[in-house]
């Protein structure tokens, strides 16, 4: 079964999504790297309560295109940051790869969830976006943290709410 899910996540989305499932994800994410991360932690670009962080640096786009390729970075780079984000009340995570047990621990505590995109995917995922505008740190080039308007981006729950994991 495939979840349709508008965005931002309801807490009843989130409660149903079990560790496996794939999504469809459709509503607004913000992207976010390393960089973006380690300024986020101490000011918030956006009101990051209820909202979802995409693991991506998005490429410029072509002309006629709204953004270039934007696949899933690995999101464990970003595990000394996650916990706190989550504190502050992001309820989702997009990215790739396996997650340490202390952001694990903090989904599960924070009732938020890790979904996985498929990697090598950037420039296919690019077209489930149809909306982007940066809203911080332009001088990151790519690395920025843009706005983005989804409709139907595949993904799987790679760790749900009750820190069941498809790793384990």
């Amino acid at each position: 079964m495939i979840h349709n899910i508008q965005l931002p996540l309801t807490g009843k989305d989130i409660r149903k999504l079990k560790a496996g499932d794939e999504v469809l994800l459709s509503g607004t994410v913000y992207t976010a790297r390393d960089a973006a991360h380690a300024r986020m932690v101490k000011k918030l670009p956006f009101m990051i309560k209820g909202q979802t962080i995409f693991h991506t640096g998005p490429t410029p786009p072509k002309p006629g295109t709204v953004i270039g390729s934007c696949g899933p970075t690995t999101s464990s780079r970003m595990d000394a940051y996650t916990p706190i984000l989550l504190e502050k009340g992001l309820k989702a995570v997009i990215g790739k790869g396996k997650l340490g047990a202390e952001v694990v621990s903090s989904l599960r505590r924070n009732k938020a969830v890790y979904l996985i995109a498929p990697g090598g995917c950037g420039a296919l995922l690019s077209e489930t976006v149809k909306a982007a505008r940066m809203v911080a740190y332009p001088d990151l080039g790519c690395e920025a943290v843009y706005e983005l308007s989804l409709e139907d981006f595949p993904a799987i729950v790679g760790v749900d709410s009750r820190g069941r994991s498809i790793y384990k």
